[in-house]
């Protein structure tokens, strides 16, 4: 059972929005370095700012609950553990993205 506040979910989905915004930069910078990576890092930079806006999304449905309220009032166990493997997924994808 996921025990665990909305306003923690919050802090989680923030990481990994921070996450994000990095390997998106980086993903782009690398893009410059040499013609023959250029499509991968821009495709990745590309595919991370989907992740971003789907993130940006979920925030905004969360900043409208009660932060100190069980995420499990609004979501089931398998949507929130679902949730969580998710930002855990894009948390380590990040660190191989760059």
């Amino acid at each position: 059972m996921v025990d665990m506040k909305v306003g923690e979910l919050i802090e989680l989905v923030d990481e990994t929005i921070a996450n994000l915004k990095i390997a998106i930069i980086a993903n782009q910078n690398r893009a410059f370095e040499s013609p023959h990576t250029s499509y991968e890092f821009t495709q990745r930079a590309l595919e991370l700012q989907e992740d971003l806006d789907d993130l940006l999304k979920a925030r905004e449905m969360l900043s409208r609950l009660d932060p100190e309220s069980e995420a499990e009032e609004h979501f089931s166990k398998e949507e929130l553990e679902e949730f969580l493997r998710l930002l855990e997924l894009l948390k380590n994808a990040n660190a191989h993205a760059y």
